[in-house]
């Protein structure tokens, strides 16, 4: 149907238009292959919601394996293009933590990536797939010995040290058994790109990475990031790769990035000359932005690329230094977009909220906002109450020609802040039994999942050539209640 503006809400936010046809995919929320069928019902690779219900239930994240890889070759061509003739290509490294099971690591492997970790669990599934540790890396601000003892017992290409205490662990670590430690050093470079302050990474006042401020050691005129240099190069059982950054996540504008880039490589190139040693090794980290919603405007990461590759190709050439091999670590800008959750309706409920914005004038003037709840919530994405993110969504299981209704989609459990989209328009004839389909859930929805209420975590299914299949087995309440040592299990 296509809708006119006297069915727009004052309650809603001012980025969200009332969209021309309720029943149409807003590009570029969704992955390649998803589409509405004859019978008006979402589908992805030809197999429809209603079918995936049928053989997996709700709720359900369904991810196009298509989409993944050729999401992954992507960035992985668009930035040995771009960087080419400056360093040879980049080693682009799947941020792991956004999604990770043994599939997805599989695939990453197969499209020539590699794999970035942050957890002895992540490493475990990385050697359960079977990837090399030379094509490996390990963050974290907080290993435990035992991970660093699993990172070199499997030889991963490079272990990314926080801060100056882990370093001197790291070493003492790795001496103990007589090997040496491949190593960067995550700076902070004091750029706060422009997103929410909790997923904002590069600023002083957070707990990741070695400040570059001159006065954020006892030492006089040394940065905690120089102290690390320094050190570093005075261990024996420690190999300094480099320097890695990570300025935020959700990021649309490359200022930020090209920002860094530049302080870091000359910083890099100052170390080089004071110490008298080669960085051969310079990572800019991820956090490129996906579309969440029709208003946001994720970049093309060949455009990407071109932008960064011109800051490391001028800065280089201004500091007569040769340019380092860069990598990446984009996980959401694979991940993201290649997966939607699929809910099933129950209850509606509308509410009557007072005009917006105190005006007198519109005093005693309320407006319907409907409640719409899912049999999912903020178990399986809880990017919304942590970050405040919005999300769309849309029915799924057939079209409608009923008029626009502001809707709120709310899950299940025992919580108001339990929201999984805020604000959005959809039919107002949808009803119990319906499914909807939230796009853009395939980054820190399944991966930040919980048991909250007892509900069991959803299963992972992959389309691929018009054939789904489990990835992610969800869970059952025989597995929540096995790890219930209350009572003995009989």
């Amino acid at each position: 149907m296509t809708t006119d503006s006297s069915h727009a809400s004052p309650l809603a936010p001012e980025w969200l238009a009332l969209p021309e046809d309720l029943n149409a995919l807003q590009s570029p929320m969704w992955a390649a292959g998803v589409e509405k069928n004859d019978a008006g019902e979402v589908a992805i690779d030809g197999i429809s919601v209603k079918e995936l219900k049928e053989q997996f239930g709700t709720p359900l994240f369904v991810m196009s394996e298509s989409d993944f890889r050729s999401r992954a070759r992507a960035f992985k061509d668009a930035f040995d293009a771009a960087f080419g003739d400056i360093c040879g290509g980049v080693d682009v490294y799947y941020a792991g933590k956004s999604f990770l099971c043994t599939a997805v690591a599989s695939w990453v492997a197969e499209e020539g990536l590699r794999l970035d970790t942050c957890s002895g669990g992540e490493l475990a599934v990385a050697a359960r797939a079977g990837i090399e540790g030379r094509n490996l890396g390990l963050h974290g601000n907080n290993k435990s010995d035992a991970e660093i003892n699993r990172a070199l017992d499997m030889h991963v290409g490079r272990i990314v040290v926080d801060s100056l205490d882990e370093l001197e662990r790291v070493a003492k670590i790795a001496s103990s058994r007589g090997e040496t430690a491949k190593v960067m050093l995550r700076l902070t470079p004091g750029v706060h790109a422009h997103t929410h302050e909790f997923i904002a990474t590069a600023h002083e006042d957070q707990k990741f990475g070695l400040s570059m401020a001159e006065d954020s050691t006892e030492e006089a005129g040394l940065s905690a990031a120089e102290e690390a240099v320094a050190a570093a190069t005075s261990y024996s059982s420690i190999e300094l790769l480099g320097l890695h950054c990570h300025i935020g996540s959700q990021i649309f504008e490359p200022d930020g990035f090209a920002v860094a880039g530049e302080k870091l490589l000359r910083f890099l190139s100052a170390m080089q000359s004071k110490y008298s040693i080669v960085l051969p090794e310079l990572d800019l980290g991820g956090g490129y932005g996906i579309a969440y919603t029709p208003v946001d405007t994720p970049r093309p990461p060949a455009e990407i690329a071109q932008a960064m590759a011109a800051v490391v190709r001028s800065t280089c050439a201004e500091l007569g230094i040769a340019a380092p091999r860069i990598s990446i670590e984009p996980g959401r800008a694979i991940v993201g977009s290649t997966t939607f959750t699929l809910y099933e309706v129950g209850t509606l409920k509308t509410v009557r909220v007072d005009a917006p914005g105190g005006d007198a004038e519109q005093e005693n003037v309320t407006y319907p906002r409907r409640y719409v709840s899912v049999d999912g919530g903020m178990s399986d994405n809880a990017r919304p109450v942590l970050y405040d993110a919005d999300y769309s969504a849309i029915l799924a299981s057939r079209s409608s020609t009923a008029a626009p209704q502001l809707s709120r989609v709310v899950g299940k459990h025992c919580e108001s802040g339990d929201i999984v989209v805020r604000d959005v328009y959809l039919p107002a004839d949808v009803a119990a039994g319906d499914l909807l389909a939230v796009p853009g859930t395939g980054a820190y929805c399944w991966a930040l999942s919980s048991n909250y209420n007892y509900l069991a975590r959803p299963g992972v299914v992959a389309v691929r050539d018009g054939a789904a299949r489990l990835i992610v087995r969800g869970e059952t309440e025989e597995d929540l209640l096995n790890r219930d040592m209350g009572v003995a299990n009989v």
